[in-house]
Protein backbone atom coordinates (compact mmCIF):
# COMPACT_ATOMS: atom_id res chain seq x y z
CA UNK A 1 0.00 0.00 0.00
CA UNK A 2 2.63 2.52 0.92
CA UNK A 3 4.62 1.58 -2.77
CA UNK A 4 1.36 2.48 -4.43
CA UNK A 5 0.57 5.32 -2.78
CA UNK A 6 4.33 6.53 -3.19
CA UNK A 7 3.62 5.92 -7.00
CA UNK A 8 0.12 8.14 -6.75
CA UNK A 9 1.97 10.91 -4.87
CA UNK A 10 4.80 10.59 -7.38
CA UNK A 11 2.42 11.00 -10.40
CA UNK A 12 0.16 13.79 -8.93
CA UNK A 13 4.05 15.69 -8.43
CA UNK A 14 4.88 14.86 -12.22
CA UNK A 15 1.44 16.17 -13.46
CA UNK A 16 1.10 19.34 -11.32
CA UNK A 17 4.97 20.22 -12.67
CA UNK A 18 3.65 19.98 -16.24
CA UNK A 19 0.96 21.88 -15.79
CA UNK A 20 3.28 24.46 -14.51
CA UNK A 21 6.79 24.30 -16.21
CA UNK A 22 5.96 27.50 -18.16
CA UNK A 23 4.78 25.63 -21.56
CA UNK A 24 1.38 27.27 -22.93
CA UNK A 25 -0.70 24.88 -24.52
CA UNK A 26 -0.73 25.30 -28.32
CA UNK A 27 -4.85 26.32 -28.34
CA UNK A 28 -4.21 28.56 -25.89
CA UNK A 29 -1.51 29.92 -27.74
CA UNK A 30 -3.92 30.02 -31.09
CA UNK A 31 -6.32 32.23 -29.10
CA UNK A 32 -3.79 34.27 -27.73
CA UNK A 33 -2.90 35.20 -31.24
CA UNK A 34 -6.14 36.23 -32.14
CA UNK A 35 -6.66 38.49 -29.42
CA UNK A 36 -4.01 40.84 -31.17
CA UNK A 37 -3.97 43.55 -29.32
CA UNK A 38 -5.75 42.43 -26.27
CA UNK A 39 -3.18 39.72 -26.04
CA UNK A 40 -1.42 41.46 -23.13
CA UNK A 41 -4.60 41.43 -21.06
CA UNK A 42 -5.36 37.91 -21.43
CA UNK A 43 -1.52 36.77 -20.01
CA UNK A 44 -1.79 38.67 -17.99
CA UNK A 45 -4.45 36.42 -16.79
CA UNK A 46 -2.23 33.32 -16.96
CA UNK A 47 0.50 35.09 -15.19
CA UNK A 48 -1.44 35.95 -12.62
CA UNK A 49 -2.36 32.29 -11.39
CA UNK A 50 1.41 30.84 -12.93
CA UNK A 51 1.66 29.57 -9.09
CA UNK A 52 -1.85 27.31 -9.08
CA UNK A 53 -2.18 25.40 -10.99
CA UNK A 54 -6.32 24.43 -11.09
CA UNK A 55 -7.13 28.35 -11.23
CA UNK A 56 -4.32 28.24 -14.30
CA UNK A 57 -6.29 25.38 -15.94
CA UNK A 58 -9.47 26.86 -15.24
CA UNK A 59 -8.13 30.37 -17.11
CA UNK A 60 -6.65 28.02 -20.37
CA UNK A 61 -10.29 26.75 -20.31
CA UNK A 62 -11.71 29.92 -20.78
CA UNK A 63 -9.14 31.73 -23.57
CA UNK A 64 -8.60 28.35 -25.78
CA UNK A 65 -12.75 28.68 -26.14
CA UNK A 66 -13.09 31.89 -26.03
CA UNK A 67 -12.52 32.03 -29.98
CA UNK A 68 -15.89 32.89 -31.73
CA UNK A 69 -17.75 33.83 -28.26
CA UNK A 70 -18.73 37.45 -28.99
CA UNK A 71 -21.68 39.88 -28.52
CA UNK A 72 -23.60 40.53 -31.86
CA UNK A 73 -24.97 44.27 -32.43
CA UNK A 74 -27.86 44.13 -34.63
CA UNK A 75 -30.11 46.88 -36.92
CA UNK A 76 -33.38 46.66 -39.05
CA UNK A 77 -32.92 47.42 -42.48
CA UNK A 78 -35.17 47.15 -45.54
CA UNK A 79 -34.30 44.78 -48.78
CA UNK A 80 -31.83 47.52 -50.10
CA UNK A 81 -30.08 47.29 -46.81
CA UNK A 82 -30.76 50.63 -45.61
CA UNK A 83 -31.68 51.47 -42.07
CA UNK A 84 -35.49 51.37 -40.78
CA UNK A 85 -36.38 53.54 -37.53
CA UNK A 86 -38.42 50.49 -35.75
CA UNK A 87 -38.26 50.35 -31.93
CA UNK A 88 -39.88 46.87 -31.17
CA UNK A 89 -39.73 47.73 -27.08
CA UNK A 90 -41.91 51.50 -27.78
CA UNK A 91 -45.07 49.25 -28.24
CA UNK A 92 -47.48 48.18 -25.61
CA UNK A 93 -47.09 44.33 -26.51
CA UNK A 94 -46.07 41.74 -28.68
CA UNK A 95 -49.39 41.96 -30.89
CA UNK A 96 -49.43 45.51 -31.29
CA UNK A 97 -46.26 45.69 -32.20
CA UNK A 98 -46.54 42.54 -34.98
CA UNK A 99 -49.58 44.88 -36.25
CA UNK A 100 -47.23 48.23 -36.84
CA UNK A 101 -44.22 45.88 -38.27
CA UNK A 102 -46.90 44.68 -41.20
CA UNK A 103 -47.83 47.94 -41.33
CA UNK A 104 -44.79 49.13 -42.17
CA UNK A 105 -43.56 46.11 -44.36
CA UNK A 106 -46.56 46.71 -46.22
CA UNK A 107 -45.20 50.16 -46.88
CA UNK A 108 -41.60 49.65 -47.81
CA UNK A 109 -41.57 45.83 -48.50
CA UNK A 110 -40.05 43.10 -46.57
CA UNK A 111 -37.68 44.56 -43.06
CA UNK A 112 -35.50 42.03 -40.69
CA UNK A 113 -32.55 42.57 -38.16
CA UNK A 114 -29.12 41.90 -39.89
CA UNK A 115 -25.88 41.79 -38.28
CA UNK A 116 -24.15 45.27 -37.61
CA UNK A 117 -21.18 44.61 -35.23
CA UNK A 118 -19.40 41.92 -33.44
CA UNK A 119 -17.93 42.27 -30.72
CA UNK A 120 -15.19 39.44 -30.12
CA UNK A 121 -14.33 38.61 -26.37
CA UNK A 122 -11.07 37.92 -27.14
CA UNK A 123 -10.22 41.26 -28.27
CA UNK A 124 -11.59 43.47 -25.47
CA UNK A 125 -12.62 41.34 -21.98
CA UNK A 126 -9.55 42.73 -19.21
CA UNK A 127 -7.53 40.67 -17.07
CA UNK A 128 -8.89 42.08 -13.95
CA UNK A 129 -12.74 41.01 -15.41
CA UNK A 130 -11.35 37.22 -16.14
CA UNK A 131 -9.56 37.08 -12.69
CA UNK A 132 -12.72 38.41 -10.63
CA UNK A 133 -15.02 35.63 -12.62
CA UNK A 134 -12.17 33.08 -11.92
CA UNK A 135 -11.71 33.70 -8.27
CA UNK A 136 -15.47 34.10 -7.82
CA UNK A 137 -16.12 30.94 -9.59
CA UNK A 138 -13.77 28.65 -7.52
CA UNK A 139 -15.35 30.90 -4.25
CA UNK A 140 -18.88 29.52 -5.57
CA UNK A 141 -17.75 26.03 -5.75
CA UNK A 142 -16.51 25.68 -2.40
CA UNK A 143 -20.65 25.45 -1.77
CA UNK A 144 -21.74 22.02 -0.26
CA UNK A 145 -24.19 21.41 -3.15
CA UNK A 146 -21.61 22.08 -5.37
CA UNK A 147 -18.54 19.65 -3.85
CA UNK A 148 -19.36 16.63 -5.83
CA UNK A 149 -18.90 18.57 -9.19
CA UNK A 150 -15.69 17.47 -11.00
CA UNK A 151 -13.55 19.99 -12.41
CA UNK A 152 -14.59 19.76 -16.24
CA UNK A 153 -18.47 19.99 -14.62
CA UNK A 154 -17.09 23.51 -12.85
CA UNK A 155 -15.52 24.39 -16.22
CA UNK A 156 -18.97 24.07 -18.67
CA UNK A 157 -21.58 24.60 -15.26
CA UNK A 158 -19.74 27.28 -13.15
CA UNK A 159 -16.78 29.10 -14.36
CA UNK A 160 -17.99 30.72 -17.92
CA UNK A 161 -18.71 34.28 -18.05
CA UNK A 162 -21.36 34.54 -20.71
CA UNK A 163 -24.52 32.05 -21.28
CA UNK A 164 -25.38 33.11 -25.18
CA UNK A 165 -24.51 35.70 -27.17
CA UNK A 166 -25.36 38.92 -24.51
CA UNK A 167 -23.30 41.54 -23.87
CA UNK A 168 -20.51 40.65 -21.34
CA UNK A 169 -21.33 42.60 -17.99
CA UNK A 170 -20.11 41.83 -13.80
CA UNK A 171 -22.86 40.00 -13.55
CA UNK A 172 -20.89 37.41 -11.04
CA UNK A 173 -20.12 40.04 -8.25
CA UNK A 174 -23.35 41.25 -7.67
CA UNK A 175 -25.19 38.30 -7.75
CA UNK A 176 -23.07 36.51 -5.40
CA UNK A 177 -23.91 39.21 -3.02
CA UNK A 178 -27.52 39.15 -3.61
CA UNK A 179 -28.04 35.35 -2.81
CA UNK A 180 -25.35 35.38 -0.03
CA UNK A 181 -28.78 34.29 1.47
CA UNK A 182 -28.68 31.28 0.27
CA UNK A 183 -26.80 28.57 2.60
CA UNK A 184 -28.49 29.63 5.57
CA UNK A 185 -32.50 28.78 3.92
CA UNK A 186 -31.23 25.46 2.70
CA UNK A 187 -32.82 22.48 4.75
CA UNK A 188 -30.27 20.25 2.89
CA UNK A 189 -27.17 21.57 2.36
CA UNK A 190 -25.90 18.88 -0.53
CA UNK A 191 -29.00 19.47 -2.30
CA UNK A 192 -28.05 21.79 -5.80
CA UNK A 193 -31.69 21.25 -7.01
CA UNK A 194 -32.76 22.57 -3.18
CA UNK A 195 -30.78 25.26 -3.90
CA UNK A 196 -31.86 25.72 -7.72
CA UNK A 197 -35.49 26.39 -6.29
CA UNK A 198 -34.84 28.71 -3.59
CA UNK A 199 -33.39 31.12 -6.18
CA UNK A 200 -35.82 30.49 -9.02
CA UNK A 201 -38.19 31.21 -6.77
CA UNK A 202 -36.86 34.94 -5.71
CA UNK A 203 -36.37 35.62 -9.54
CA UNK A 204 -40.19 34.86 -10.05
CA UNK A 205 -40.81 37.73 -8.03
CA UNK A 206 -39.37 40.36 -10.21
CA UNK A 207 -38.66 38.90 -14.03
CA UNK A 208 -41.64 37.93 -16.43
CA UNK A 209 -41.93 36.52 -19.85
CA UNK A 210 -42.44 39.00 -22.43
CA UNK A 211 -43.25 37.89 -26.15
CA UNK A 212 -42.51 42.02 -27.02
CA UNK A 213 -38.99 40.49 -26.42
CA UNK A 214 -38.88 37.83 -29.50
CA UNK A 215 -38.15 40.71 -31.50
CA UNK A 216 -35.63 42.66 -29.71
CA UNK A 217 -32.94 42.22 -31.46
CA UNK A 218 -30.56 40.69 -28.91
CA UNK A 219 -30.36 38.33 -25.91
CA UNK A 220 -30.46 40.90 -23.54
CA UNK A 221 -27.52 41.77 -20.54
CA UNK A 222 -27.75 42.12 -16.98
CA UNK A 223 -28.10 46.00 -16.77
CA UNK A 224 -30.77 45.56 -19.49
CA UNK A 225 -32.41 42.47 -17.12
CA UNK A 226 -32.41 44.85 -14.36
CA UNK A 227 -33.69 47.67 -16.24
CA UNK A 228 -36.80 45.75 -18.11
CA UNK A 229 -37.71 43.04 -15.35
CA UNK A 230 -38.51 40.77 -18.60
CA UNK A 231 -37.58 39.10 -21.53
CA UNK A 232 -37.93 36.21 -23.69
CA UNK A 233 -37.55 32.34 -22.77
CA UNK A 234 -33.32 32.94 -23.66
CA UNK A 235 -33.27 36.02 -21.51
CA UNK A 236 -34.89 34.00 -18.24
CA UNK A 237 -32.47 31.11 -18.80
CA UNK A 238 -29.84 33.45 -18.86
CA UNK A 239 -30.64 35.02 -15.76
CA UNK A 240 -31.21 31.49 -14.43
CA UNK A 241 -27.44 30.94 -15.17
CA UNK A 242 -26.34 33.79 -13.76
CA UNK A 243 -27.83 34.07 -10.31
CA UNK A 244 -27.81 30.30 -9.84
CA UNK A 245 -24.31 29.89 -11.01
CA UNK A 246 -22.97 32.54 -9.01
CA UNK A 247 -23.57 30.35 -6.00
CA UNK A 248 -22.05 27.43 -7.58
CA UNK A 249 -25.05 25.86 -8.63
CA UNK A 250 -24.61 23.67 -11.84
CA UNK A 251 -26.96 25.09 -14.56
CA UNK A 252 -27.18 25.17 -18.12
CA UNK A 253 -28.95 25.95 -21.20
CA UNK A 254 -30.74 23.01 -23.28
CA UNK A 255 -32.63 24.36 -26.59
CA UNK A 256 -34.53 23.16 -29.74
CA UNK A 257 -34.11 25.40 -32.52
CA UNK A 258 -37.58 24.45 -34.18
CA UNK A 259 -40.68 23.44 -33.28
CA UNK A 260 -41.35 20.56 -35.62
CA UNK A 261 -45.47 20.75 -34.75
CA UNK A 262 -45.19 24.73 -34.26
CA UNK A 263 -43.91 28.00 -34.55
CA UNK A 264 -40.51 29.09 -33.20
CA UNK A 265 -38.08 28.08 -31.18
CA UNK A 266 -37.44 27.43 -27.31
CA UNK A 267 -34.61 27.40 -24.94
CA UNK A 268 -35.49 26.34 -20.60
CA UNK A 269 -32.74 25.37 -17.86
CA UNK A 270 -31.48 22.27 -16.73
CA UNK A 271 -29.63 21.49 -13.45
CA UNK A 272 -27.47 18.27 -11.79
CA UNK A 273 -29.26 16.84 -8.83
CA UNK A 274 -26.27 15.46 -6.02
CA UNK A 275 -26.37 12.28 -7.79
CA UNK A 276 -25.65 14.40 -11.40
CA UNK A 277 -29.08 13.95 -12.94
CA UNK A 278 -30.46 16.29 -14.93
CA UNK A 279 -33.48 17.82 -13.86
CA UNK A 280 -35.70 20.72 -16.29
CA UNK A 281 -36.95 24.15 -15.08
CA UNK A 282 -37.20 27.36 -16.48
CA UNK A 283 -36.07 30.78 -14.91
CA UNK A 284 -38.68 33.08 -13.81
CA UNK A 285 -41.48 30.79 -14.45
CA UNK A 286 -41.41 27.32 -12.94
CA UNK A 287 -39.52 25.09 -10.85
CA UNK A 288 -37.45 21.92 -11.28
CA UNK A 289 -39.50 19.08 -11.47
CA UNK A 290 -42.44 21.06 -12.11
CA UNK A 291 -41.20 22.78 -15.44
CA UNK A 292 -42.93 20.38 -18.45
CA UNK A 293 -42.08 20.64 -22.34
CA UNK A 294 -45.26 20.18 -24.09
CA UNK A 295 -44.05 20.54 -27.61
CA UNK A 296 -42.68 17.41 -30.12
CA UNK A 297 -38.69 17.64 -30.36
CA UNK A 298 -37.26 17.02 -32.96
CA UNK A 299 -33.77 17.88 -31.25
CA UNK A 300 -32.32 18.86 -28.00
CA UNK A 301 -29.18 20.55 -27.56
CA UNK A 302 -27.78 21.79 -24.77
CA UNK A 303 -24.93 24.91 -24.77
CA UNK A 304 -21.56 24.43 -23.89
CA UNK A 305 -19.10 26.95 -23.39
CA UNK A 306 -16.23 24.89 -24.79
CA UNK A 307 -15.77 23.59 -28.41
CA UNK A 308 -17.85 20.52 -29.15
CA UNK A 309 -15.66 18.06 -31.50
CA UNK A 310 -18.90 16.10 -32.37
CA UNK A 311 -20.44 19.58 -33.43
CA UNK A 312 -20.63 19.98 -37.37
CA UNK A 313 -18.77 23.25 -37.24
CA UNK A 314 -15.48 21.66 -36.06
CA UNK A 315 -16.16 18.30 -38.64
CA UNK A 316 -17.24 19.75 -41.79
CA UNK A 317 -14.66 20.95 -44.23
CA UNK A 318 -13.83 24.64 -44.07
CA UNK A 319 -15.51 25.15 -47.85
CA UNK A 320 -18.61 23.82 -47.15
CA UNK A 321 -21.61 26.31 -46.26
CA UNK A 322 -23.50 25.55 -43.46
CA UNK A 323 -26.90 26.46 -41.98
CA UNK A 324 -26.89 29.11 -39.73
CA UNK A 325 -27.33 28.08 -36.29
CA UNK A 326 -24.99 24.73 -37.24
CA UNK A 327 -21.91 26.83 -38.20
CA UNK A 328 -21.57 27.06 -34.40
CA UNK A 329 -19.48 24.81 -32.21
CA UNK A 330 -20.33 24.73 -28.92
CA UNK A 331 -23.26 22.71 -28.75
CA UNK A 332 -24.30 19.14 -27.77
CA UNK A 333 -26.77 16.69 -28.71
CA UNK A 334 -29.02 15.70 -25.91
CA UNK A 335 -32.35 14.26 -27.37
CA UNK A 336 -31.68 10.74 -26.13
CA UNK A 337 -32.19 12.28 -22.90
CA UNK A 338 -35.36 13.54 -23.53
CA UNK A 339 -37.24 11.50 -25.49
CA UNK A 340 -37.11 7.81 -27.60
CA UNK A 341 -35.53 9.12 -30.67
CA UNK A 342 -33.88 6.88 -33.66
CA UNK A 343 -31.93 7.16 -35.78
CA UNK A 344 -32.63 7.30 -39.39
CA UNK A 345 -31.75 6.24 -42.79
CA UNK A 346 -32.53 8.27 -45.37
CA UNK A 347 -31.64 7.83 -49.69
CA UNK A 348 -31.09 10.62 -51.53
CA UNK A 349 -32.08 10.26 -54.61
CA UNK A 350 -31.91 14.28 -55.60
CA UNK A 351 -28.56 14.85 -56.98
CA UNK A 352 -25.29 15.55 -54.51
CA UNK A 353 -24.42 19.59 -55.41
CA UNK A 354 -20.88 19.85 -55.78
CA UNK A 355 -18.64 20.26 -52.38
CA UNK A 356 -21.26 19.09 -50.02
CA UNK A 357 -20.42 16.03 -47.74
CA UNK A 358 -23.27 16.35 -45.19
CA UNK A 359 -27.11 16.18 -45.78
CA UNK A 360 -30.03 17.82 -43.14
CA UNK A 361 -33.29 16.65 -41.69
CA UNK A 362 -35.47 19.79 -41.94
CA UNK A 363 -39.05 20.22 -39.55
CA UNK A 364 -41.68 22.95 -40.92
CA UNK A 365 -42.16 25.96 -38.78
CA UNK A 366 -43.63 29.14 -39.16
CA UNK A 367 -43.86 28.74 -43.09
CA UNK A 368 -40.69 27.69 -43.91
CA UNK A 369 -38.17 24.21 -43.67
CA UNK A 370 -35.47 25.17 -40.77
CA UNK A 371 -32.41 22.62 -40.77
CA UNK A 372 -32.96 20.75 -37.72
CA UNK A 373 -30.11 17.88 -37.80
CA UNK A 374 -27.48 16.83 -39.81
CA UNK A 375 -25.87 13.31 -41.51
CA UNK A 376 -22.61 12.84 -43.63
CA UNK A 377 -23.35 11.58 -46.95
CA UNK A 378 -22.21 8.38 -48.06
CA UNK A 379 -23.11 6.33 -51.25
CA UNK A 380 -26.04 8.64 -51.42
CA UNK A 381 -27.54 8.36 -48.00
CA UNK A 382 -26.93 10.02 -44.84
CA UNK A 383 -27.81 8.51 -41.22
CA UNK A 384 -29.25 11.36 -38.62
CA UNK A 385 -28.95 9.69 -35.08
CA UNK A 386 -31.48 10.50 -32.42
CA UNK A 387 -34.59 11.83 -34.28
CA UNK A 388 -37.97 12.64 -32.57
CA UNK A 389 -40.56 10.72 -33.98
CA UNK A 390 -44.33 11.30 -34.89
CA UNK A 391 -42.98 13.99 -36.80
CA UNK A 392 -42.49 15.45 -40.56
CA UNK A 393 -39.37 15.69 -41.75
CA UNK A 394 -37.77 17.12 -45.15
CA UNK A 395 -34.54 15.96 -46.47
CA UNK A 396 -31.87 18.87 -47.82
CA UNK A 397 -29.02 19.87 -49.09
CA UNK A 398 -27.63 22.97 -48.17
CA UNK A 399 -26.55 25.21 -50.98
CA UNK A 400 -25.96 28.85 -51.64
CA UNK A 401 -27.61 30.09 -48.53
CA UNK A 402 -30.85 27.96 -49.24
CA UNK A 403 -31.85 24.06 -48.04
CA UNK A 404 -32.36 22.12 -51.58
CA UNK A 405 -34.65 18.97 -51.32
CA UNK A 406 -33.04 15.68 -51.23
CA UNK A 407 -35.44 13.34 -50.86
CA UNK A 408 -39.47 13.63 -50.41
CA UNK A 409 -40.96 14.88 -47.09
CA UNK A 410 -41.86 11.78 -45.01
CA UNK A 411 -43.46 10.93 -41.92
CA UNK A 412 -41.22 9.46 -38.43
CA UNK A 413 -43.68 6.96 -36.96
CA UNK A 414 -44.16 6.46 -33.55
CA UNK A 415 -42.92 2.76 -34.77
CA UNK A 416 -39.91 4.46 -36.49
CA UNK A 417 -41.28 3.79 -39.55
CA UNK A 418 -40.72 6.41 -42.26
CA UNK A 419 -43.79 6.72 -45.00
CA UNK A 420 -42.73 8.89 -48.01
CA UNK A 421 -45.27 11.93 -49.09
CA UNK A 422 -45.06 11.34 -52.97
CA UNK A 423 -47.81 13.24 -54.81
CA UNK A 424 -50.25 11.07 -57.18
CA UNK A 425 -51.26 13.71 -59.55
CA UNK A 426 -52.86 11.25 -62.03
CA UNK A 427 -55.29 9.85 -59.27
CA UNK A 428 -57.01 13.39 -57.71
CA UNK A 429 -59.46 12.96 -54.65
CA UNK A 430 -61.04 15.49 -53.07
CA UNK A 431 -61.02 16.28 -49.33
CA UNK A 432 -63.39 18.46 -46.87
CA UNK A 433 -61.42 20.74 -44.16
CA UNK A 434 -63.17 22.08 -41.64
CA UNK A 435 -61.20 23.86 -39.36
CA UNK A 436 -57.07 25.28 -39.85
CA UNK A 437 -54.63 25.70 -37.09
CA UNK A 438 -52.78 28.95 -35.26
CA UNK A 439 -50.32 29.83 -33.48
CA UNK A 440 -50.86 30.75 -29.71
CA UNK A 441 -48.65 31.51 -27.02
CA UNK A 442 -48.41 29.46 -23.94
CA UNK A 443 -46.01 30.68 -20.95
CA UNK A 444 -42.52 31.34 -22.54
CA UNK A 445 -42.74 29.34 -26.14
CA UNK A 446 -44.90 29.00 -29.12
CA UNK A 447 -47.96 26.45 -29.12
CA UNK A 448 -50.70 25.29 -31.99
CA UNK A 449 -54.41 25.23 -31.40
CA UNK A 450 -57.70 24.62 -33.62
CA UNK A 451 -58.80 27.79 -35.47
CA UNK A 452 -62.39 27.78 -36.82
CA UNK A 453 -62.56 29.91 -40.64
CA UNK A 454 -63.28 32.76 -40.65
CA UNK A 455 -66.16 34.32 -42.64
CA UNK A 456 -65.92 35.20 -46.37
CA UNK A 457 -61.76 34.62 -46.04
CA UNK A 458 -59.63 33.41 -48.74
CA UNK A 459 -57.99 30.03 -47.83
CA UNK A 460 -55.45 28.60 -50.35
CA UNK A 461 -54.67 25.23 -50.18
CA UNK A 462 -50.97 23.65 -51.20
CA UNK A 463 -49.00 20.03 -51.59
CA UNK A 464 -45.58 19.76 -51.60
CA UNK A 465 -43.68 18.62 -54.62
CA UNK A 466 -40.37 20.53 -54.61
CA UNK A 467 -42.03 23.52 -53.54
CA UNK A 468 -45.30 24.47 -52.64
CA UNK A 469 -48.21 24.27 -55.14
CA UNK A 470 -51.49 25.72 -54.95
CA UNK A 471 -54.30 23.32 -55.67
CA UNK A 472 -56.94 25.61 -55.11
CA UNK A 473 -58.35 28.73 -53.65
CA UNK A 474 -61.51 29.06 -51.69
CA UNK A 475 -63.46 31.88 -49.75
CA UNK A 476 -64.61 30.61 -46.90
CA UNK A 477 -69.02 30.72 -45.90
CA UNK A 478 -70.39 30.52 -42.50
CA UNK A 479 -70.76 27.33 -40.51
CA UNK A 480 -69.59 25.15 -43.81
CA UNK A 481 -66.51 23.60 -44.68
CA UNK A 482 -63.79 23.88 -47.27
CA UNK A 483 -64.42 21.40 -50.07
CA UNK A 484 -61.47 21.26 -51.97
CA UNK A 485 -61.40 18.78 -55.44
CA UNK A 486 -58.72 17.59 -57.46
CA UNK A 487 -56.44 17.37 -54.91
CA UNK A 488 -53.44 14.99 -55.39
CA UNK A 489 -53.41 11.41 -53.13
CA UNK A 490 -50.72 11.11 -50.88
CA UNK A 491 -49.34 14.53 -50.62
CA UNK A 492 -48.26 16.95 -47.76
CA UNK A 493 -50.58 19.74 -47.73
CA UNK A 494 -50.56 23.42 -46.17
CA UNK A 495 -53.42 25.54 -45.69
CA UNK A 496 -53.01 29.25 -45.26
CA UNK A 497 -55.46 32.07 -45.13
CA UNK A 498 -54.68 34.35 -47.73
CA UNK A 499 -51.93 37.63 -46.38
CA UNK A 500 -52.33 35.60 -43.25
CA UNK A 501 -48.07 35.20 -41.23
CA UNK A 502 -48.17 31.78 -43.04
CA UNK A 503 -48.09 30.02 -39.05
CA UNK A 504 -50.66 27.05 -40.50
CA UNK A 505 -49.41 23.83 -39.57
CA UNK A 506 -48.99 21.09 -42.49
CA UNK A 507 -51.62 18.25 -42.95
CA UNK A 508 -52.22 14.97 -44.45
CA UNK A 509 -55.14 12.98 -45.38
CA UNK A 510 -56.30 9.41 -44.96
CA UNK A 511 -59.60 7.62 -44.27
CA UNK A 512 -59.25 8.22 -40.58
CA UNK A 513 -59.52 11.73 -41.35
CA UNK A 514 -57.09 14.98 -41.29
CA UNK A 515 -53.69 14.64 -39.56
CA UNK A 516 -52.00 17.90 -38.62
CA UNK A 517 -48.14 17.73 -38.39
Amino acid sequence: MKKLLSIVIIAFTFFSCQQNNGTVPDDVLIALDSAKSNRSELQKVLDHYKSDSLKLEAAYFLIKNMPGHCYSKKKIVDTAGQNVDFKVLEYANYDVMRTAWDSVETQIGSISFTQDTLIYDLQFLSSEYLINNIDLAFKAWENPWSKNLSFNEFCEYILPYRSSNEPVEDWRTQFSEKYNWLKDSMTDLNDPIEAATLINQEIKTWYKFDALFYRHPTDLGLSEMLDYKRGRCEDMTNLAIYAMRSQGIPVMSDYTPAWPNTGNNHAWNASLTKDKEVVIFMGGLDDPYVYQLNNLKAKVYRKAFSKQKNSLAMIAPDYESLPPWLRKNNYRDVTADYIDAANVEIELIEEQPDSINYAYLSVFNSGEWKAIHWGEIKEKTAIFSDMGRGIVYLPCYFKDGKLQEANKPFLLDENANITYFTPDTLNLTSVSLYSTTKRTIVKTTDEIEKASFKDATEYILHYWDKKWIVVDTIISQKDKPLVFNSVPNNALFWLVENNSRKEERIFTFDDEGIHWW
